[in-house]
């Protein structure tokens, strides 16, 4: 059986790039493009900078049914509370 052919998407919010389009493209913040330093070009790849808080442990855990469920429902970051719950353990017993 053939392989059924993909016609072109013409998406109007996204038009094909024209050579002013390019040459736009070729500053960022107003600078141009080579005159970019390798720090600047780490920054606009998405590295972070050090983190300014202490950085958390990652970990995987089991945890029964029902205190997940109980956590999820209040919402998102759950998991966070979680973390909050066992750091009030934790002061408790030190």
């Amino acid at each position: 059986m053939p392989r059924k052919i993909k016609q072109p998407v013409f998406d109007d919010d996204n038009p094909e790039w024209t050579k002013a389009d390019f040459a736009r493209a070729t500053r960022f913040d107003g600078i141009k493009a080579k005159d970019l330093t390798p720090e600047m070009l780490a920054r606009i790849r998405g590295q972070r900078g050090p983190q300014k808080t202490p950085t958390k442990i990652a970990v995987s855990i089991r945890l029964s049914p029902e205190v997940v469920s109980h956590f999820k429902a209040t919402g998102a970051g759950w998991q966070g509370r979680i973390d909050d719950a066992l750091r009030k353990i934790v002061k408790k017993a030190g």
